[in-house]
C-alpha cells in the first residue's frame, strides 16, 4: 500500500486536504495511506513513506527535508499553490502517484 504523507507547519491545514484526498482515492478505487503531521513531527511519522508532499507555506523547507528523507527512497514535492487553496485532492493525490512511479 502506498503511503502519502503531507506537511505543514503544524499538520493542521493539511487535514482538510487528507481527507479531499482519501475520498478521491476511494473513487477511484486506489489503495493509500494519506496522513498530515507537522514538520517537527516528520522524523516519528515517516517510516514507511513513499512520497512526502509539502505545503505551499513551507516550501522553503524543501531542500532540508529531501536531505533527510531521500537517503530512504522517499519521494519530496511541493504542492502546487493553486491546488493546495482549492483544496483539490484530486489533483494533488495524482501529483503524489506521479512521483511514486
Amino acid at each position: 500500500m502506498k503511503k502519502i504523507l503531507l506537511v505543514c507547519s503544524a499538520g493542521m491545514s493539511t487535514s482538510l486536504l487528507v481527507s479531499k484526498m482519501q475520498q478521491a482515492a476511494k473513487d477511484k478505487n486506489i489503495e493509500c495511506l494519506i496522513s498530515a503531521t507537522g514538520e517537527s513531527e516528520l522524523k516519528e511519522n515517516m517510516d514507511g513513506t513513499n512520497v512526502i508532499l509539502l505545503g505551499p507555506q513551507v516550501r522553503f523547507l524543501l531542500s532540508k527535508i529531501k536531505k533527510l528523507v531521500e537517503p530512504n527512497g522517499i519521494e519530496v514535492d511541493v504542492i502546487n499553490s493553486v491546488n493546495y487553496g482549492t483544496m483539490n485532492g484530486e489533483l494533488v493525490l495524482k501529483q503524489a502517484l506521479d512521483l511514486i512511479k
